[in-house]
């Protein structure tokens, strides 16, 4: 059974086909400036690659350059459509209406939606994408939707609620919802393999130019850095994590800015990027520091101090921690951070070994024997998940 996997944005639509029966993915890519020019990067599983340029004023000549890359091109992976069983698609904000992945009907496409007020550069894009590739595949092929949101949806209300007037909660749904739910499923669920135990406590680190810190007791979430928006938690490649909100009503006051200037700010030129002045890429950042930039030092120095607040936090509210996980760009490939955090946890008994810690995008145990918490890096693969969501649904 081969399963496609579509991950839509407003201007791009990355992809992959994957073959259930092995997991093996079959081939993957990326169409990009969708409504500007149009280009379309395809790669397939045996290193065939078809690159072209090509009229895409909307998803769906994307998506139709896709097939053509699927089904025709010299680096294509199937005869036809035909051979593709089901479709998954990432949703980014399903709310608390959502707690799990689920077939997309026209009532889940309106609920999306209404759930754009709360994530406007994401839902309609997803949208956008579902109803393209109605419009190129048929309604024949079932599509599964799988939010970002749904796995923590778990969180009891003592960690999803804020405390504002509780009438903003009962009229507008303001709480946490939390991201990178699909991340921190996968690698979490892999963890407790590893550990050989269900009932146990983890912490999972998603590290990249967007970040998130999720606590998971037992297999479910009980709480997680992210919050109503991506903006919440710390210190990201452009965004700045929490903040005390009078620095922005201060700033909005002083400068005479709009709310729209202050998103942006927040958004696009804050952050790693924002205190460095020179990048929103940690090895750009890395570089900088080493040739003796103190702010790019500083904002080293800032981001590896909030991730050790944050999962020292989840710690005490688990009371304890069974194993601590690193996944995401950085995550998977930055040593020197996981080195940074394991040692300021040694009063929780970590250790880890250098050897193999020095190691980059591998699954591998870089906690020692002896150490009273497993430490692991496991790289993430959100679009497996998202297919075997989609196996499991339409098999029911």
């Amino acid at each position: 059974m081969k399963i496609f996997v579509v991950n839509a944005g407003s201007s791009s639509l990355k992809y992959q086909l994957i073959d259930m029966e092995n997991e093996q993915v079959l081939a993957k890519g990326l169409c990009e400036r969708i409504g500007v020019t149009g280009a379309i990067s395809h790669k397939a599983a045996d290193g065939r690659e078809y690159k072209a340029e090509t009229p895409m004023p909307t998803h769906s000549e994307a998506f139709e350059a896709v097939v053509y890359a699927l089904t025709k091109s010299d680096a294509k992976v199937i005869d036809s459509l035909d051979e593709v069983s089901a479709i998954g698609h990432r949703a980014v904000q399903g709310g608390s209406e959502f707690a799990n992945s689920c077939l997309i009907t026209p009532e889940v496409i309106a609920a999306i939606e209404e759930w754009s007020v709360l994530a406007p550069l994401h839902n309609p894009a997803n949208i956008l994408g579902i109803e393209a590739c109605i419009k190129t595949f048929g309604d024949k092929i079932p599509q599964v939707a799988v939010f970002d949101t749904s796995f923590h949806q778990t969180m009891p209300p003592k960690a999803y609620m804020y405390s504002l007037p509780y009438k903003y909660y009962e009229k507008y749904k303001i709480r946490k919802y939390g991201f990178h739910g699909t991340s921190h499923r996968f690698v979490g669920n892999r963890a407790i393999e590893l550990l050989g135990k269900e009932n146990s406590k983890v912490i999972t680190c998603h590290l990249g130019n967007g970040c998130s810190i999720t606590a998971i007791k037992d297999g479910a979430c009980v709480d997680t850095s992210m919050g109503l928006t991506p903006l919440d938690g710390f210190i990201m490649g452009t965004r700045t994590g929490t903040l005390d909100p009078s620095t922005i009503t201060y700033i909005a006051d002083k400068e005479n800015l709009s709310f729209a200037e202050i998103d942006r700010i927040c958004n696009k030129e804050s952050g790693m990027f924002g205190i460095s002045g020179v990048s929103n890429d940690n090895r750009d950042i890395g570089n900088a520091a080493a040739n003796g930039n103190e702010r790019a030092q500083l904002a080293i120095d800032m981001q590896r101090y909030q991730i050790l607040k944050f999962i020292g936090s989840y710690v005490a509210a688990m009371n304890g921690v069974d194993a601590i996980v690193f996944t995401g760009g950085i995550g998977e490939n930055d040593a020197e951070l996981r080195k940074y955090v394991c040692e300021n946890l040694a009063y929780l008994g970590v250790t880890i070994d250098d050897e193999k810690n020095a190691v980059r995008g591998k699954e591998v145990k870089i906690s020692t024997d002896d150490s009273k918490v497993n430490v692991y890096i496991i790289p993430t693969n959100e679009e497996l998940a998202i297919a075997r969501d989609t196996l499991e649904i339409i098999s029911k």
